[in-house]
């Protein structure tokens, strides 16, 4: 209890520390939460974006200036904000006339000239507003404004507000900040600082940290966690990955997670779980960071546990229970071939579909082996053949992300996590996928350019047998 208050207070004194670092006073504004913002105070701050946009006074004036807008911002509520952000896109954008001007002048020279005809162009076609966000980023801790910016404008485009082109230009700049060359893979252990151990705890978005022990033993010596920081935050982790160093391939995260158990010694270790990998600042969506911390992290274990030679996930199955209950699934069940079902001991879909609803950590340890290997071939069904809309791509968030960095379907896992998360995910199923690294850029070209999944023969002997008429239209992934 002591040390969990120790890192409370420090996560305060961090946060309290926060405003000042950034030179924004904790003062709230004297408008009333609630309040929109005049007329007045809209042509007012109008007036101070062009002069932010226009450098008027320099380089130092404008970047004051941009500065007391970010202050102004960080203290309005959620509907001041929303104002101010759609008179930066409204306002501030590409300045058409001068992009049509530019464009006629480009198509009239030759293709010898045609280069250097096309730079005006290109600063034609960049809104004004981008000139204020670049000089957001030369503020203290300018980039993590940035970055909490992005996450008000994702809100307010959930909420129906048009300001994708205004998220476009935050994405295009956040994507040139957070290039990965920048980054720096640092590891997280049991005795890293109170506060860095409090994000871990507050970020962890898989499996739930459920207590000082539970964190302890994800960080005990047959433990591993790697974190991607930027130098400019030092203090926040943008992904984190959790790794469990076993023998064998792991395929239930109970016993990944038991505090009782005792930690393996490194030597007896051959493989690598990867079984949680989160992502921390809902600002950084859509820049991908996952890929090239697996790949660097793969590269760390293999410097200083020599012995593994085989990298692995324990990964969910997020929107498995719902696809499978929706209209994709019901036409699959409908045409499973008469025998499956007897296999499985159901006289038809609506008998395992009763049986599934029933499903609970006590039932799930009662299934037959029959039963257990129909949801395990739909699940395969699932992962390696249901696509997103109008895409060659996995449904499947997850099994995407790893099939377009190389792995393939390598297991999948009855009660590989029985919570109720779990449960209510996937019925409790998990899978891994395996990063053979002889393959890796194989894989990924195949499933990225055709859409290729590619599968372990154990996991394509759980494919289920159709109807004579279902099956002549059905594909099958590659082992």
């Amino acid at each position: 209890m002591k040390m969990a208050e120790k890192v409370l207070t420090g996560s305060k004194r961090t946060w309290s520390k926060l405003p000042r670092v950034m030179g924004i006073s904790r003062r709230r504004s004297t408008k009333a939460d609630g309040q929109p913002l005049s007329h007045r105070e809209i042509g007012g701050l109008r007036t101070r974006i062009a002069a932010c946009v226009a450098r008027r006074g320099g380089q130092t004036t404008s970047s004051q200036e941009a500065a007391k807008l970010a202050r102004e911002y960080t203290a309005w509520d959620a509907a001041q904000k929303r104002r101010f952000l759609q008179l930066l896109q409204d306002e501030f954008d590409i300045d058409q006339a001068r992009a049509v001007e530019a464009l006629q002048a480009a198509v009239k020279v030759s293709d010898k000239e045609l280069s250097q005809a096309s730079v005006p162009l290109r600063r034609a076609l960049v809104a004004s507003r981008t000139e204020l966000l670049r000089q957001w980023t030369l503020m203290p801790s300018g980039v993590k404004f940035l970055v909490d910016l992005r996450v008000d404008v994702l809100a307010a485009i959930k909420d129906g507000l048009p300001l994708k082109p205004l998220d476009a230009d935050l994405m295009e700049l956040l994507e040139s900040l957070f290039n990965v060359g920048m980054l720096q893979l640092q590891s997280i252990r049991w005795d890293s600082s109170a506060s860095l151990l409090e994000k871990l705890i507050r970020y962890e978005a898989v499996h739930e940290i459920q207590s000082w022990n539970d964190l302890k033993n994800r960080l005990d010596s047959d433990r591993r966690c790697f974190a991607f920081f930027h130098p400019n935050m030092p203090d926040e982790p943008l992904i984190f990955v959790e790794v469990a160093l076993v023998k064998g391939v792991a395929d239930n995260v109970q016993a990944l997670l038991d505090t009782g158990a005792t930690a393996l010694s490194t030597d007896a270790a051959d493989t690598a779980v990867f079984y949680s990998i989160s992502n921390t600042q809902k600002g950084l969506t859509g820049i991908p960071f996952g890929d090239f911390l697996i790949k660097q992290v793969v590269g760390r274990l293999q410097r200083d546990v020599p012995k593994v030679k085989r990298f692995v996930t324990l990964s969910p199955m997020p929107r498995f229970r719902a696809w499978l209950e929706g209209e994709e699934g019901a036409a699959l069940l409908a045409s499973l071939d008469p025998k499956v079902w007897q296999s499985a001991g159901c006289a038809g879909p609506e008998v395992f579909t009763e049986k599934l609803k029933a499903l609970d950590t006590a039932t799930a340890g009662e299934a037959t082996e029959g039963f257990q290997s129909l949801l395990k071939g739909l699940a395969m069904h699932y992962l390696a053949g249901a696509k997103r809309p109008g895409r060659d791509t996995a449904f499947d968030p997850v099994a995407h992300f790893h099939l377009s960095n190389g792995a393939r379907i390598e297991q999948i896992n009855w009660g590989g996590n029985l919570s109720g998360r779990g449960l209510k995910e996937s019925y409790g199923l998990m899978v891994n996928y395996r990063y053979k690294l002889e393959r890796i850029e194989r894989h990924h070209e195949d499933y990225v350019h055709q859409g290729t999944v590619y599968v372990s023969k154990a996991v394509r002997a759980l494919r289920l047998k159709r109807k004579p008429l279902a099956a002549s239209k059905s594909t099958s992934p590659k082992a």
